[in-house]
């Protein structure tokens, strides 16, 4: 063994850097990754599993293969059984006890577990329709390893021929006529499509009083039909038995008697009547609906000041039935109360943030304090108000009297569990899971160069469909009021009144800025997919408004409220991930995100706020924040291109390879391209407009490596990368950058807290 490893290192003592180091690294991980295996045993190199079938999916088999080999790092290095089998056969030792804690042991070949793989794919064969199917082991040996192959023959699926219905309970019988059937003649025959059968009509029962029925009161009969390759579907609704001793009889069908709501364990209830009726699905004298029970489960779930709720149900003797059931003779009819116990979180709260910050070199010191009321008005209103302090210490600045940073803001916000709106009905409300919001704040920043304050106001819904993994919200109205009381001198002469060096884009974000929006965005998430997308738009009431009412215009023809003139654009987003996961340490993460914002009307220019950047750890990450783009723009004036490298459009293409290392320790290998535009050819940002014709010429592209810290609740990430190809230059050294690597050119180092997408 240890002349395999030196001639595997001898090849490689001549390549320099840290490539070869990994390089060496697998092939010495590769040559000692048998060195833990047994005499007379193997190590399973390798498992794969295909079909005779082009068109049959072999892959989604694979969960049923006992034995996988042993995992890799982004589905290439199997760098933890090497790091395994670097470690020493004395256990006493540190070192090898860490090498193999940190490793994964060496998986070995078992023929009964291969075996068994055989049987349950079979059963799954079948199980899907394939009767008359078969699997076939294969193995081949190479010196002290062996590679398993598990060869599918699917062949001919069954279908279903015929489907019949044997209900053994009159009640349920007439209930089930008004019942869509899933299972119909000609679908494939799986075991799968009968299962959902029996709880699609189990739910169905459970939604309309029959609260004890479950599925093993239905089951199945099916026989082949002869000469074809179709099956006979006899389904059998059993009648219900208490147990294996009791007799037959009818399913008891329940109806809610009464709700009561009890008190917690202070003998005390903290939400108000209404409250408690208008988060209970539950309606008396209907009938039970398991659909409302979780419905309610979710009502209260949701509720801050609730901790968590029990719902007890106690059947009830009761021999006065309503009207309408005195009819139905050949039902059982039982009643049942709801016993609702509702325990509250502590009612309000206080929190201290501090923490540190470093912008560009200078150090500062921000603290907030939180106050929190979570029972507000007896109806779980979520009442918060946050007051924080930010100072930071600039240096570097000339002609400046001041040399720091102070900010001061407040900020509250009142949330309500449900819809707050005028003309709504109580069942409409009752049927939503919404929550209203209305927040306040305002912001006060003193720099060296300006003093800027910040009102916002803002009114919206949130509400969401978990069926659909669905979650909207609405900005019923948004206000923002910017005020500059202050610019200095120096500042105003530098960047906005000298006319060798204007700015129209950064003068406009200094001046008075009122922007009154409304917008719509909606999320979905099922774990593989997720989309986002959002649109908004600011200024379209009030230029109604001042054409009607004659509004003031200043200089520049621009309609003004207050003196000020209002910003008016339309703006959208879209942004989408999808997940490929390979096994369970490797996944694939594909990402775009498209937006695109337009000012109109009253504006010429999109506020800074509005306006969109690239670079930064969830863009092109082998830029800075703001260091790519517009197009081919490359910069002027560094003391300014935080305001010019913006823009009205933008697109990001990503791609992602994540693995699981060891420990908490996750990995990342990444691809990224992408830009912003501007919509119109502005003087200060030439090369910066889109042109059809010309855009796919000027998206980047930046690549990398990346190390994630994955403590569950949060995610510590640092990326490192490159660029690959760089718009901003013509020259083929530094536009084409990935041929002609320079780390002090075109590395970046990313750290941030959660994934990028």
């Amino acid at each position: 063994m240890q002349s395999k490893i030196i001639s595997c290192l001898s090849s490689f003592r001549r390549q320099p850097g840290l490539l070869s180091w990994l390089v060496v690294l697998v092939l010495f991980s590769s040559c000692a990754s048998t060195k833990f295996v047994p005499e007379k045993r193997y190590l399973l190199d390798r498992v794969e599993i295909t079909s005779t079938q082009e068109h049959f999916n072999a892959a989604a088999l694979e969960p049923f293969i006992r034995q996988k080999a042993n995992s890799k790092w982004f589905s290439l290095f199997k760098i933890p059984l090497g790091t395994y089998s670097l470690s020493g056969k004395d256990s006493t030792k540190w070192l090898n006890r860490t090498l193999k804690k940190l490793g994964e042991q060496p998986v070995l070949y078992d023929s009964v577990q291969a075996r068994l793989s055989c049987q349950d794919l079979l059963t799954a064969l079948q199980n899907l329709g394939y009767m008359h199917s078969r699997v076939v082991l294969h193995t081949r040996v190479h010196g002290r390893k062996i590679d398993v192959h598990y060869l599918l023959d699917p062949g001919v699926s069954f279908l279903i021929g015929s489907v019949d219905h044997d209900i053994r309970d009159t009640a349920i019988a007439r209930l089930l006529q008004d019942y869509h059937w899933q299972l119909k003649a000609g679908s494939p025959f799986t075991v799968d499509h009968l299962n959902e059968e029996r709880k699609a009509v189990t739910a169905f029962l459970n939604d309309r009083g029959y609260l004890r029925f479950h599925k093993d009161f239905i089951q199945y009969n099916c026989d082949t039909i002869r000469g074809s390759r179709n099956i006979a579907v006899h389904l059998v609704l059993l009648p219900y038995r208490a147990n294996s001793r009791s007799p037959e009889t009818l399913h008891p069908r329940y109806f809610i008697r009464q709700v009561n709501f009890l008190p917690d364990e202070n003998d005390k209830l903290h939400l108000r009547r209404k409250v408690l009726e208008d988060n209970t699905a539950l309606k008396v004298g209907e009938p039970f609906s398991n659909t409302d029970l979780q419905q309610t489960y979710h009502n209260f779930a949701r509720m801050a000041a609730v901790r968590y709720t029990n719902i007890n149900f106690r059947e009830v003797r009761d021999s006065l039935l309503p009207d309408s059931l005195l009819t139905a003779a050949d039902t059982l009819h039982r009643f049942v109360d709801a016993h609702l116990q509702v325990s509250m979180n502590k009612p309000s709260s206080i929190a201290f943030q501090p923490e540190g910050t470093n912008t560009a070199g200078d150090l500062g010191a921000a603290a907030s304090l939180t106050y929190t009321n979570r029972n507000l008005f007896r109806g779980s209103e979520q009442l918060s108000v946050e007051l924080r302090g930010a100072f930071e210490a600039i240096t570097g600045l000339e002609g400046y009297k001041d040399q720091n940073y102070q900010e001061y803001s407040v900020s509250t916000k009142l949330a309500f569990p449900r819809f707050v709106a005028p003309f709504l009905s109580r069942s409409f409300r009752r049927r939503q899971t919404a929550t209203s919001e209305l927040s306040v704040s305002w912001d006060l920043q003193n720099r060296p160069e300006f003093h800027r304050r910040v009102f916002s106001t803002a009114w919206r819904y949130r509400w969401e469909e978990p069926h659909h993994h669905l979650k909207w919200r609405f900005d019923l109205l948004d206000l923002n009021y910017v005020y500059m009381p202050w610019i200095s001198e120096t500042f105003r002469h530098d960047y906005l009144d000298s006319a060798s060096n204007r700015n129209a884009i950064l003068r406009y974000n200094y001046e008075d800025l009122f922007i009154m929006k409304m917008g719509l965005g909606i999320s979905y998430n099922n774990g593989v997919d997720a989309v986002r997308a959002n649109i908004e738009t600011a200024g379209n009431l009030l230029d109604g408004l001042a054409h009607l009412a004659s509004f003031k215009q200043n200089n520049s023809g621009q309609y003004t409220l207050f003196n000020i003139a209002f910003a008016q654009y339309a703006k959208f987003d879209f942004d989408y991930t999808h997940l490929l996961k390979f096994d369970r340490r490797n996944t694939l993460a594909l990402h775009a995100d498209f937006g695109i914002a337009y000012p109109y009307g009253n504006s010429t220019i999109l506020p800074f706020e509005k306006r969109y950047f690239s670079g930064g750890a969830n863009s092109v990450r082998g830029w800075s924040v703001r260091g790519l783009g517009p197009g081919k723009f490359k910069g002027t004036d560094g003391r300014i291109d935080f305001i010019n490298q913006t823009g009205d459009m933008k697109l990001d293409l990503n791609a992602e390879m994540r693995s699981h290392l060891f420990w908490k320790l996750e990995g990342a290998a990444f691809i990224d391209a992408g830009n912003i535009w501007t919509l119109r050819d502005y003087a200060d940002q030439p090369g910066g407009q889109f042109l059809f014709k010309d855009f796919y010429k000027e998206i980047a592209v930046a690549y990398g490596l990346g190390l994630r810290l994955n403590f569950d609740y949060f995610i510590l990430r640092f990326d490192f990368g490159m660029k690959a190809i760089n718009p901003a230059y013509d020259n083929e050294r530094e536009h084409w950058a990935i041929f002609h690597p320079d780390l002090s050119r075109d590395f970046c180092f990313h750290f941030a807290v959660g994934l990028p997408f």
